[in-house]
């Protein structure tokens, strides 16, 4: 039960990351947010979806990916004191953060294989709709807010 609960809640915690605060708070051009809509998305835009920065990791500079690892980082020990009384919860989380951040990258590297495996992340970026598809790793949770709006562009 604890890996079904951790499934949920990671997705509903990633729906909700994306929505609230990477492009609710990262409107604000001065705020450490901002690097997803204003760096990110504006890539994306430009680049059929690719973002170079994910090709190397520049942990030294602030960009999008090592903000991105450094939130990842900061969920990992958010969650820690909860680790041995719900240790399958908490190994769940930590395996859809990794997971998260595997299909992010992937995506942000091969637009193609983001068009057939992350159709909604895709749809996110290049329909059009950057609000709406707020999913990454599975679109549950969009589906069952209503938020997961499909392209024609994938026919």
């Amino acid at each position: 039960m604890q890996i079904i609960i951790g499934l949920l809640y990671a997705n509903v915690g990633e729906w909700c990351v994306h929505k609230y605060i990477l492009h609710g708070l990262g409107k604000n051009k001065g705020s450490f947010w901002a690097y997803h809509l204003h760096d990110h998305h504006n890539v994306c835009n430009h680049n059929n979806m690719r973002d170079p920065i994910y090709q190397t990791l520049h942990l030294t500079t602030p960009n999008t990916q090592s903000k991105e690892l450094l939130v990842l980082m900061v969920i990992v020990l958010l969650h820690a004191p909860i680790l041995l009384a719900f240790p399958f919860f908490t190994f769940t989380v930590y395996g859809s953060l990794g997971l998260y951040y595997y299909k992010h990258r992937k995506a942000h590297l091969d637009p193609e294989w983001a068009r057939q495996h992350l159709r909604w992340h895709y749809d996110h970026h290049l329909s059009g709709r950057n609000n709406a598809n707020w999913c990454i790793t599975w679109p549950w949770f969009d589906y069952i807010m209503g938020t997961r709006v499909k392209s024609n562009m994938m026919d």
